[in-house]
Parts: C-alpha cells; sequence; structure tokens
C-alpha cells in the first residue's frame, strides 16, 4: 500500500521553489518569506484545522493529518514538491514529539519544543547533515539559501505550536499518549 500524497501537488498556482523546495503560503501569525492566509471565520479552537476545501486550510494542517499513518512507511514515493515539505514536517513533528517527556506539564513542553523550533542551527537542503539531499535539490545561492532557511524556520514554529495544541488538547497537566505513541517510529528510518 502507498504512503499518502500531498493534495497541494496540484495546487494552482503552484509555489515558489527554492532548489526543489515549496514556499507555500502558511496560516501563521510568524514571519517569514510568503504570505500568510486568511484565519477562518468564525475562529476555530488552536487543536482544530479548517476543512480541507477551506480557503485557511495550508500544507501544515495536512502535515499533522497525514503525520501518524504515513509514519508506519518505510518508502515515500515523491509525486510532486509538495511532498517534499510534507516529508519535512512529518521528520520535523517526530522531533517535537521525542522532545516531549510522557510526565511533561504543557509549560515544560512548549519550552522544549519551542526551543527546538527557534534553534537556527539546522540543516538545509545542501548541506552535509540533512538526511536526504538525494531527493532535494540544494538553493541556487546564498540568498536563496537564506529565503529557504526562513521559510523552513516558519514552518517549524508554526509546526511546533499547533502540534503541542492537539498533544494537550485534552488538558495542561499530561501530553496525549496516543500522540507520544509515535516517538519511536522514524518515517522512511530516517529523522531530522
Amino acid at each position: 500500500m502507498p504512503a499518502y500524497n500531498s493534495v497541494f501537488n496540484a495546487s494552482e498556482p503552484a509555489p515558489r521553489l527554492v532548489g526543489n523546495f515549496p514556499l507555500f503560503p502558511l496560516r501563521t501569525k510568524v514571519r517569514g518569506p510568503v504570505y500568510p492566509l486568511p484565519f477562518p471565520d468564525p475562529p476555530l479552537p488552536a487543536n482544530e484545522s479548517p476543512d480541507p476545501s477551506s480557503e485557511s486550510y495550508d500544507i501544515l494542517d495536512e502535515v499533522l493529518a497525514l503525520f501518524r499513518a504515513n509514519t508506519f512507511f518505510r518508502n515515500f514515493e515523491i509525486q510532486g514538491p509538495a511532498d517534499r515539505l510534507l516529508v519535512y514536517g512529518i521528520w520535523f513533528v517526530s522531533d517535537c514529539l521525542t522532545k516531549i517527556k510522557p510526565n511533561a506539564t504543557l509549560r515544560e513542553a512548549t519550552k522544549d519544543v519551542t526551543n527546538l523550533a527557534l534553534d537556527l542551527n539546522f540543516a538545509i537542503p545542501g548541506d552535509p547533515a540533512f538526511p536526504l539531499n538525494q531527493m532535494y535539490e540544494p538553493p541556487r545561492d546564498r540568498q536563496d539559501a537564506e529565503i529557504l532557511r526562513q521559510y523552513m524556520s516558519q514552518v517549524r514554529q508554526e509546526l511546533a505550536a499547533r502540534l503541542l495544541a492537539r498533544v494537550y488538547d485534552e488538558g495542561d497537566a499530561k501530553p496525549s499518549k496516543w500522540w507520544l505513541s509515535f516517538t519511536k517510529r522514524k518515517f522512511m528510518g530516517k529523522g531530522l
């Protein structure tokens, strides 16, 4: 059975690419190189995503929706640029879940996950430490590399905030065991 690919592969207009990494618009308040999508009206709780047909639905909603199903796959066929962001997002969510301890309060988990998201010393495509350089093209020049780093930082910060809202949707005391059950799994046998 094949893994679940992104519905954004067929999106029009096509997103800007840096290397072959897409820069999709995001529903976020975090500053970055892409324009933000509108927030749903009426506002949704932080632990919910808008309907996929809504203009507020973005690739990060899809990352969180497909994370659990795709984590079980060791192979993933890239069918378009959105799949590259989907793969990166799933790896980052896995990293975030390993930072959340089973008895951590929301405050402790927020501190650990936010530190991971805000850390600017992460590998981008083309860096020797990036896990799947054979699937990702490096940026053309230093300016593209900086834009890509800013976008990936924006993605990391927004994904961290949305993940915490889902992991702690039942209260601040303990994380969801259901989400933490995926901490040992490695998507495609790799991680960031």
